[in-house]
């Protein structure tokens, strides 16, 4: 069936089509689950997205067929969604950027099939100053998330006696996420060089387990501490956002002794949340990320 819907979102007229297409093959997952899971979710996801230059990830036909990346808004956009003007400082162009702040908004995009949503690490009104920093744990095979899990901790142990409170949720799909909030005055020109020098004292101390450099014949079963993500013109998964694999799986927010159970019984099962899994989670404990945009930190001087 492919007929079009109208409805009312917050005195949002929207017309949704298609929503009995299946995205996720394996799980039956359609268009309709997808717009439901990011209404549910929005309370918490919100908070996330305002602000931030959204990159659309889009899978037309699911995550079995060809996807997209969209930065530029689309233009046959509703007049009410609201965009940022951003300078790509790499080509000098500008881009015109939507902006997720809503709920309207967001099950627009989710209407787009825009499954993952990909945001910058600082708001459009400040580009070029990140509010937080992020370390991507990619496993090589045969590690995988569990090998993440011990990186994770030995990295969370590494910044505390520096001060630096840090989070940590689930990719979505293989990998772990760690985040430092900052929300201070600070630049990719601090935080890229600070990330680095982590990835490559967690490389030293663990060689075995870690790699700091991207060279893939380096990574056949190690860890890469994936520091180059703390740049302007580079995006990473939002929390809460759904993952193209073959169900629906999200990036969810951990808390450190989950991850800590999870290594300690060798469990991987423990650290992977589908869309009704998420919002369990949700249901019975709130944003477990919301430290990341409250807590305030600044990096020490690096020597």
């Amino acid at each position: 069936m492919s007929r079009t819907v109208e409805v009312e979102v917050e005195g949002r007229a929207l017309r949704l089509s298609n929503l009995d297409k299946v995205l996720y093959p394996e799980a039956r997952f359609t268009k309709a689950q997808v717009i439901d899971y990011y209404t549910r979710v929005a309370p918490v996801l919100l908070p996330h997205l305002q602000g931030r230059p959204l990159t659309l990830k889009r899978y037309p036909n699911g995550v079995e067929g060809k996807y997209f990346y969209e930065k530029e808004c689309p233009s046959h956009r509703p007049e009410w969604i609201r965009t940022a003007r951003v300078p790509i400082r790499t080509d000098g162009r500008t881009v015109n950027f939507c902006l997720a702040e809503d709920l309207p908004t967001l099950v627009w995009t989710s209407n787009l099939a825009d499954l993952e949503l990909h945001t910058s690490l600082a708001r459009a009104a400040a580009i070029t100053r990140p509010t937080m920093m992020v370390f991507d744990l990619d496993p090589g095979a045969p590690a995988a998330v569990l090998e993440c899990a011990r990186v994770a901790l030995a990295l969370r142990d590494l910044l505390a006696p520096l001060g630096l409170e840090s989070w940590i949720k689930t990719s979505g799909s293989k990998g772990l996420q760690v985040y430092v909030p900052l929300n201070v005055e600070t630049s990719y020109e601090e935080t890229k060089p600070f990330a680095l020098a982590v990835a490559q004292l967690l490389e030293r101390d663990q060689p075995e387990l870690v790699v700091s450099r991207m060279r893939k014949d380096l990574r056949a079963g190690k860890v890469l501490v994936d520091w180059s993500q703390n740049d302007e013109h580079k995006t990473t998964v939002c929390v809460y956002s759904l993952r193209a694999r073959a169900r629906p799986m999200v990036s969810t927010p951990l808390v450190w002794s989950e991850v800590e159970e999870a290594v300690q019984v060798g469990d991987a099962a423990l650290l992977a949340f589908d869309s009704e899994a998420a919002l369990t989670r949700v249901d019975e404990h709130g944003d477990l990320f919301s430290g990341v945009l409250e807590r305030t930190q600044s990096l020490p001087v690096l020597r």
